[in-house]
């Protein structure tokens, strides 16, 4: 295994976040260090022997830092394929000694825009020499080894120790550069775009690498941007299995349905739909409520709690089959209870990223859609019949919550803060309507419905107040809802209009 040696580095950082150390160790291997203005000042505040750009240049730095390293001695010492004859005549008829390693981060583009910056202060933090260098070296890592993260130092450090760098770590260090210059124009693509997106740009790597997808015939992985504020990327794993496609899948609905519910509510779901909802006085009885939703349909499903997971709401869990819990909290008796169950995955998570872009594929292209969130609070809800009581009206807003996370065409019914039956993703509103009522049986005797789109015609209402629904909330603006709101009122049932629709396809 062939070594490339390092006698010479270029060192320009924006993020100083170890250099000192990490020049340190060069210094002592004998690596010659160049550095830009503000990281040569750095190390030589530090006492570390170092060589400013503007002294191998000639040419000191311009136009309020805008150009410092875009010369022909800085991109010739980088560039120069030191295979080429020619390239080596051009060094020496210009005096230009090569550099063999790259250490460069960028300016701080993503962080400042997402601190909601003027227009001139973002553009400021737009890095014209860092990229160029970066990806100068990067093109030649048959010669030159770039890096761009601190994340890196240890690693290079360690290679120069032992002799120099091999071609394979340096082409994964070319990966690593390419895509961090990807990445940063990517950002600035997309702060451009802000306010009319015709282009969007998302620059994502592999972070997971999974077993299969849906089906075990489909590869699968889970990507991400760089600066993902995804749950899944802050969460702590106690136990389990790793996770799947599936799983990440289910988790992630059951986890933002539960955050948009109070404190103290559980959602368990199943292929994405909710088999059961409630809230309690304790975490415990939240549980027991949820799975009494539909029992067959939450085996094997995803638990989401809003809330700590205790003792008892654990040992209530083991007693079932269920492939991922997930919580803000765990309480260490918790942990030991569930820990009897090898393959259960707990996951410890914060709450839902404010990241608010839904992107699925089609055939050879994109929809892309802002991320749907219902509305906070009933008071823009309008009364069609006669008026739900308070506890009517709680339900309500809790059921047209459930609905909103439901695949479409969907039915919610809920009693008493639970849920006690949904029909998902049906064809028609009123088969809808029946699957949700066979779910509840006796129990939709004074529940309330959720339907996330309107009735288009008076059969699902009818159908509902025959079973023993007394409020119904539903978007409205169907061409039939006069007759919508005559079988509310024929029925006695609280009927709401919200002015709003939730498909969910």
């Amino acid at each position: 295994m062939k070594l490339l040696p390092i006698s010479r580095a270029l060192i320009s950082v924006s993020d100083k976040t170890g250099l000192v150390g990490f020049a340190l160790r060069l210094h002592a291997a004998g690596v010659e260090i160049v550095a830009s203005g503000g990281t040569a000042a750095a190390l030589d505040a530090a006492g570390v022997p170092v060589t400013p750009i503007s002294e191998v240049t000639g040419v000191p730095e311009m136009l309020g830092g805008r150009v410092k390293t875009l010369h022909p001695v800085v991109h010739g010492g980088i560039l120069a394929d030191l295979g080429s004859p020619s390239h080596i005549a051009d060094l020496e008829k210009r005096g230009i000694e090569p550099f063999q390693l790259v250490v460069v981060n960028l300016y701080p583009f993503e962080a400042t825009v997402a601190s909601d910056p003027s227009p001139a202060e973002a553009i400021e933090q737009i890095d014209i020499g860092g990229p160029a260098m970066i990806r100068a070296a990067a093109k030649n890592h048959a010669w030159v080894a770039v890096v761009v993260s601190p994340d890196r130092y240890d690693d290079i450090a360690d290679a120069i120790e032992q002799g120099g760098t091999t071609m394979e770590f340096r082409v994964e260090l070319a990966k690593e550069a390419f895509f961090r210059t990807a990445a940063y124009d990517a950002a600035i693509v997309n702060w451009l775009e802000r306010d009319r997106a015709d282009r969007l740009v998302l620059a994502v790597e592999m972070v997971a690498s999974l077993r299969y997808g849906e089906n075990p015939h489909q590869a699968a992985a889970l990507y991400a941007t760089q600066d993902s504020s995804g749950w899944w990327a802050r969460t702590e794993q106690l136990q389990g299995k790793e996770m799947s496609f599936n799983n990440y899948s289910d988790a992630d609905a059951a986890w933002r349905l539960v955050n948009d519910l109070p404190v103290g509510s559980v959602a368990i779901l199943k292929h994405m739909n909710a088999c059961g909802v409630a809230t309690g006085d304790t975490m415990v009885e939240a549980f027991d409520r949820a799975w009494a939703c539909d029992p067959l349909s939450a085996f094997g499903g995803v638990i989401a709690i809003n809330g700590t997971l205790d003792g008892d709401t654990a040992k209530s869990i083991g007693r079932h089959f269920v492939e991922v819990v997930i919580a803000p909290s765990v309480t260490d008796e918790a942990r030991e209870m569930l820990a009897l169950k090898k393959n259960l995955r707990i996951l410890i998570a914060p709450p839902p990223s404010p990241f608010d872009l839904d992107v699925r594929a089609i055939d050879d292209g994109y929809l892309i859609q802002k991320r749907d969130r219902t509305s906070t609070g009933t008071s823009s809800w309008e009364t069609k019949a006669r008026d739900p009581s308070p506890a009517e009206l709680r339900d309500l807003e809790m059921a047209w919550t459930i609905v909103a996370h439901t695949k479409s065409n969907a039915i919610v019914l809920v009693n008493d803060g639970a849920a006690v039956g949904v029909g998902a993703g049906d064809q028609s509103r009123v088969g809808a309507a029946e699957r949700a009522l066979a779910k509840a049986g006796d129990r939709a005797q004074g529940a309330v419905c959720a339907s996330d789109a309107f009735f288009p015609f008076r059969d699902g209402p009818d159908t509902l107040a025959s079973a023993g629904v007394v409020a119904i909330v539903e978007p409205g603006g169907s061409i039939r809802d006069d007759d919508v709101i005559e079988s509310a009122t024929e029925h006695g049932v609280a009927l709401m209009f919200t002015g709003e629709r939730h498909f969910r396809h």
